[in-house]
C-alpha cells in the first residue's frame, strides 16, 4: 500500500490539488507534459472573476511548491500507463530531456547563434522561437529548453558552445520513472478545439480570422504583439470586430456540450478592445449568452450597455471575403430582428470550445466518457476541466475537493 498521491497535469487545477494534498502531510508527484507549470491559465491575459493576470494566482502556488519538500514535479513528462487499484497503483512516466541544466536561466547567448525558427506554441503560432528558448517570461521552472529537433545537430553543438559552460547538456536522454501511488488526481485540463475543422468558419483561409486564445496572447503585455490586438495581415488595430460564439461547441459534429467559458471570455475580450480603442465597433453573433451567477450576469449587463457593442442572435453559417483589404463578411440569420444579416469586419474572433485533453491524448489505464472527460473510479479522481468545462475559480474548488478525496482513499485503504 502506498500513501503518496500522483497529480497528472500541472495547470491551475493540478497545482492547487497538489499543494492542498502536500500540506495535509502527503507526498505528491506532479506530472506535466509542457516544460513549464501553470497550464492554460499561464497563457491568459486576465481571468475571471477578479480580472487579474495569471501571476496573481499562479505565483502563490509556485511559492507553495518551492517551499514544500513533499512535492516532486516532472515537467516535459507524460504518463505512459496506469495499472493496479486504489491504494496500490503502478504508474510509468516518460521524462523527456530539456538538454539544459537548472542554472540555464538565460538563453540569450544560445538564441544569438541559433538559426532555426519554430512556431511558438505558447503564442499559438503568432510568432516564432529559436532552437533554444524560455517557454514564456514567467516560466516555472525558470529553465531554458533546447528543442529536440536541434539537439543532435551542428546547431545544437553551436548553442552548447555559446552558452555558459555546464548550462547545456546534449547527452541527456529520455528517462523512464516508475511510481507506486495510493491515489491519482487527473487534472489534464483542456485544449482549444481545432478551428481548422470548422469548415464554414474558414479559419486558416483568411488571415484575419483568429481564435479567442490567440486574442488572449495578443492582449497580454508579454505576448507577441506586446498587448495590442491587431489584424494578422497588416498588424493594424481593427476598427470593426466580429465574435463568433459556440465555434465548435454545442454542435453534434464537433463538441456536443457547452464549453461554459466562451461567453464570458468574449465579454472579457470586448473589454480588452474597448480599452485599446473606444471607437471600435463590435458585433457578437450568438446562440444564447450563458453567464451564470450574479457577478457574470452583471458583467454581461455592463458590456451589453455599451452602444458600440452589438449582440446578434444568430449562428454564423458562412464567412465570405469582404470589400476591404483582407476583411471578411460574417453571414448569419438574425432570429430576433429577422432576415439574413451580412456584417463585414476587419477582424473575426472564433470563440472556440474547450476540448478535454483526454479526447486527444488519452492515458492507458484511465477511463474516459464519449466526450473525453475522465470517468471517476475509486482512487482515480478527475478535477478541473478534465472532469467538466468550468472556469478558474470553479477549477480551484474542484481541485481542493479532489485532494480531499485522494487523501480519503489512502486513509480508507490503510484502515
Amino acid at each position: 500500500m502506498s500513501d503518496s498521491i500522483l497529480v497528472i497535469g500541472g495547470g491551475f487545477s493540478g497545482l492547487t490539488a497538489a499543494v492542498e494534498a502536500a500540506e495535509m502531510g502527503y507526498d505528491v508527484y506532479i506530472v506535466e507534459k509542457e516544460p513549464y507549470l501553470g497550464g492554460r491559465v499561464a497563457q491568459l491575459n486576465k481571468y475571471f472573476p477578479k480580472m487579474c493576470p495569471p501571476t496573481c494566482g499562479l505565483e502563490i502556488n509556485f511559492k507553495r511548491i518551492k517551499t514544500n519538500p513533499r512535492i516532486t514535479f516532472y515537467s516535459q513528462s507524460s504518463v505512459e500507463s496506469v495499472t493496479g487499484s486504489a491504494g496500490d497503483f503502478s504508474v510509468r512516466l516518460k521524462v523527456n530531456p530539456r538538454y539544459t541544466t537548472p542554472q540555464a536561466t538565460n538563453c540569450k547567448a544560445g538564441i544569438d547563434v541559433s538559426t532555426s525558427e519554430f512556431p511558438n506554441e505558447f503564442n499559438f503560432g503568432l510568432d516564432t522561437r529559436k532552437g533554444i528558448f524560455m517557454p514564456h517570461p514567467m516560466s516555472f521552472p525558470n529553465q531554458c529548453v533546447v528543442d529536440s529537433r536541434v539537439a543532435g545537430t551542428d546547431e545544437g553543438r553551436k548553442i552548447q558552445e555559446a552558452m555558459p559552460e555546464g548550462h547545456v547538456d546534449l547527452s541527456q536522454t529520455v528517462e523512464t520513472v516508475d511510481l507506486n501511488v495510493g491515489s491519482i488526481i487527473v487534472a489534464t485540463g483542456w485544449k482549444p478545439y481545432d478551428a481548422s475543422k470548422l469548415d464554414r468558419l474558414a479559419f486558416g483561409k483568411f488571415p484575419n480570422i483568429v481564435t479567442n486564445m490567440m486574442v488572449e496572447r495578443m492582449a497580454s503585455p508579454s505576448g507577441p504583439t506586446e498587448g495590442k490586438i491587431v489584424r494578422q495581415s497588416d498588424k493594424t488595430e481593427p476598427k470593426t470586430v466580429g465574435f463568433v460564439q459556440c465555434a465548435g461547441s454545442r454542435d453534434k459534429d464537433h463538441l456536443p456540450f457547452c464549453s461554459y467559458i466562451c461567453c464570458n471570455a468574449t465579454l472579457k475580450q470586448i473589454l480588452y478592445l474597448r480599452e485599446q480603442n473606444p471607437d471600435t465597433e463590435i458585433y457578437v453573433f450568438y446562440i444564447d449568452i450563458r453567464s451564470p451567477g450574479r457577478k457574470y450576469e452583471n458583467f454581461y449587463a455592463k458590456v451589453k450597455s455599451d452602444p458600440k457593442v452589438h449582440f446578434i442572435k444568430g449562428k454564423v453559417a458562412e464567412v465570405k471575403p469582404g470589400s476591404g483589404a483582407d476583411n471578411v463578411i460574417l453571414v448569419a440569420e438574425d432570429t430576433i430582428g429577422g432576415g439574413k444579416i451580412e456584417q463585414e469586419v476587419e477582424l473575426a474572433v472564433l470563440a472556440t470550445g474547450m476540448q478535454p485533453t483526454g479526447a486527444i491524448e488519452p492515458i492507458a489505464g484511465i477511463e474516459y466518457d464519449s466526450d473525453g472527460f475522465v470517468v471517476p473510479k475509486e482512487g482515480v479522481i478527475p478535477c478541473g476541466c478534465a472532469k467538466r468545462p468550468i472556469d478558474v475559480v470553479s477549477s480551484a474548488q474542484s481541485a481542493t475537493a479532489a485532494a480531499l478525496k485522494a487523501v480519503q482513499t489512502i486513509v480508507r485503504r490503510a484502515g
